[in-house]
């Protein structure tokens, strides 16, 4: 089916939801189980249009009748805080849902590389060094060294609250560059996603093979489960983002880019929110000393679980 059709076939639901929209707003009543079936019709409507490519002014005609229907048919409150709740609650999960082909390849990519590269260096140990500098194998072997004089020895309240702005600013300087990178067709997010993901899987396979995998492990496996899916929705809001220039459609190119640039959005919000909780465990939990290993373990894995029900199961009853 052509825009055309789909426009001429669609027009009088869209109207007719236009205007109990309208009625809804000036007598400030709930809408009927009839105003449910147009919104639930004008949502799928969306997703078609979505999915075709057609043109950028349907597309947000659509995206702005739904909005305004959820917001009525589910109340969500207008206020700034309920807002971001109901964003936290079901917008982002939402969001990773509608663009899970981007995701998927973004984790296959981190992930599959890091451990490609962290098994191959447990028969070929010296692969380390062609990704890290030896200076820098030196500080991480100093750095997860169980015997190493600073091992088990607190750090002040101070140093935690340093070194959480050094992680929020480290970790914030990462994912926009694997996102902003995506505007080149998505080669920079791509470039960026196997590069770190090759690192960590030199990192940990290197100090696997040494000895320190139980120190490096319990530090990293709890504000790892925010961290890593922060950078991994980072590449994909960047892939979002380049996507339309390989494949525009309909759309003119810029029409296409500022399409997708807005579909990319919701993950970038969501990696700078995930970004930020990591940055609180990595300065606060994963550092302290007085927490045994097998409860980080316990935390971490907790974490995890948690992080994979959030992004595949809220929101999938609500909303366009």
């Amino acid at each position: 089916m052509n825009q055309e059709l789909f426009t001429e076939r669609g027009e009088k639901r869209w109207r007719a939801f236009e205007d109990r929209l309208k009625a809804i707003e000036i007598d400030k009543k709930p809408g009927s189980r009839d105003f449910s079936l147009l919104y639930r019709s004008v949502c799928h409507d969306l997703a078609l249009a979505r999915q075709r490519l057609f043109d950028a002014h349907l597309i947000d005609r659509l995206n702005g009748l739904a909005l305004r229907g959820h917001q009525h048919l589910y109340k969500t409150p207008t206020g700034g805080f309920s807002r971001v709740t109901d964003f936290c609650v079901r917008g982002l999960p939402i969001a990773i849902r509608a663009e899970v082909r981007f995701v998927l390849v973004a984790a296959l990519l981190f992930y599959g590389s890091g451990m490609a590269l962290a098994l191959s260096i447990q028969w070929f140990p010296e692969l380390v060094y062609s990704v890290l500098d030896p200076s820098m194998v030196a500080s991480l072997e100093a750095m997860y060294d169980p015997e190493s004089a600073h091992h088990l020895r607190p750090r002040g309240y101070d140093s935690d609250a340093a070194m959480f702005g050094f992680y929020i600013r480290n970790n914030v300087t990462i994912g926009f560059r694997t996102f902003a990178s995506g505007v080149f067709a998505g080669i920079g997010s791509l470039f960026f996603i196997l590069y770190n993901g090759v690192v960590l899987g030199a990192v940990a396979g290197h100090l696997h093979h040494i000895g320190f995998g139980r120190t490096f492990s319990s530090f990293v496996i709890g504000h790892g489960a925010l961290e890593l899916q922060a950078i991994v929705l980072s590449a994909a809001a960047g892939l979002r983002l380049g996507w339309p220039i390989l494949a525009p459609g309909h759309h003119r190119r810029l029409d296409a880019l500022r399409l997708g640039a807005k579909r990319a959005v919701p993950l970038v919000y969501g990696a700078f929110g995930l970004f930020v909780g990591a940055a609180v465990l990595e300065a606060f939990w994963s550092s302290s000393v007085l927490v045994p290993h097998n409860v980080k373990y316990g935390v971490g894995a907790i974490l995890w679980l948690l992080v994979g029900f959030y992004f595949v199961s809220p929101g999938r009853n609500h909303g366009p």
